[in-house]
């Protein structure tokens, strides 16, 4: 077991990942009471930067986001621009009650987008989405590989 990721949080899988924006903070937390941070900046950018997974198989390309708590009918999936995949959403913050007393607030809430490029083997116009138990899956089929024409020659003398 490596120290690296719980140095940086134990949040990341891969520490030199440089697209990664899972950062260190030392100062998180310092100057809030009792180590509560902004409760409104916080969660809307944990709940901003969704976690998806994309992976290419033979047959197509899949996304999977996790989006715990929200219906299908709060989720967008859009392409644009004929090439960009785009997931967005919007999680409501729960009614406060004047006679309520909050304690802990670490559900994340508000709106968020996740925009993914395309590559040019993607068939944007049979692109399918479902979700089940806060799990979107998408899935943008692939056009299949060209194998190269081999054309065998007879040779002549």
């Amino acid at each position: 077991m490596s120290l690296i990721p719980s140095f940086f949080g134990g949040r990341r899988t891969n520490v030199f990942d440089p697209f990664s924006l899972d950062l260190y903070d030392p100062f998180e937390g310092f100057l809030t009471p009792s180590g509560m941070a902004n409760a409104t900046s916080k969660d809307v950018a944990a709940f901003t930067n969704a976690k998806v997974d994309w992976r290419e198989t033979p047959e197509a390309h899949v996304f999977k986001a996790d989006l715990p708590g929200l219906k299908k009918e709060e989720v967008k999936v859009e392409v644009e621009d004929g090439n960009i995949l785009q997931i967005s959403g919007e999680r409501s913050s729960e009614k406060e009650e004047k006679s309520d007393k909050w304690h802990r607030v670490e559900r994340s809430s508000g709106k968020f987008m996740r925009r993914f490029k395309l590559p040019e083997n993607a068939k944007v116009d049979e692109v399918k989405a479902s979700m089940e138990n806060g799990v979107l899956s998408v899935m943008v089929p692939k056009v299949p590989e060209r194998k190269p024409e081999v054309k065998s020659i007879d040779i002549s003398g």
